[in-house]
């Protein structure tokens, strides 16, 4: 065998050895990478810890919002429902979440009326929620189906998108474990 072939021989094989590493080290790291949560409020969530985006990624939607302190009035209003598990447990879903200013818009003694209507509270935060990972190329005019069995509609570009028209979506494309998370500044009502 000449020195050149032996040279040869060895670069291939070191190739062969090394691509399946290289790969395996790099295809979990691609895969992992989530995307970037986009919109104003966003600058607002903690920057580390349990509730910081990182630590969201890692807990389901409903743990995930009870560690983000703008979402304290939702996170109540799941408990009230009986939610939590049922929004622990689900695969593949969306959340638009409003914010603990977006339940301020809504009159104390109403809001208050609400939470003390298990049925009513329900139907609101089901209505919230659609059984699929919603992407922000479809929420640019898209149309979903929600848990609570109506349906919501989407519309803008770039990082400006809105809910039926009057919710805006500030922070977007939130990842939990189980979920997408659209944080939005209104309350969304059942059609």
């Amino acid at each position: 065998m000449s020195i050149q072939r032996i040279r040869r021989s060895a670069a291939v094989v070191a190739a062969a050895f090394a691509l399946p590493i290289a790969l395996g080290v790099a295809a979990p790291a691609f895969g992992a990478q989530p995307a970037d949560p986009y919109g104003p409020a966003c600058a607002s969530v903690p920057k580390e810890g349990s509730g910081s985006l990182e630590g969201m990624a890692k807990d389901p939607v409903a743990t995930a919002a009870s560690n983000n302190p703008a979402l304290s009035t939702l996170v109540t209003a799941v408990k009230k429902a009986g939610l939590v598990d049922t929004l622990n447990n689900a695969k593949g879903i969306t959340v638009f979440a409003p914010t603990n200013e977006a339940f301020a818009k809504i009159p104390k003694a109403d809001l208050d009326k609400i939470l003390a209507d298990k049925a009513e509270l329900t139907k609101i935060l089901t209505y919230h929620v659609v059984g699929e990972e919603i992407t922000p190329d479809q929420l640019r005019d898209g149309s979903f189906k929600t848990l609570e069995g109506g349906t919501l509609t989407t519309a803008g570009s770039g990082e400006s998108f809105t809910v039926n028209g009057n919710a805006k979506i500030v922070c977007g494309d939130v990842q939990t474990a189980n979920a997408k998370v659209n944080i939005i500044d209104t309350v969304l009502t059942p059609m």
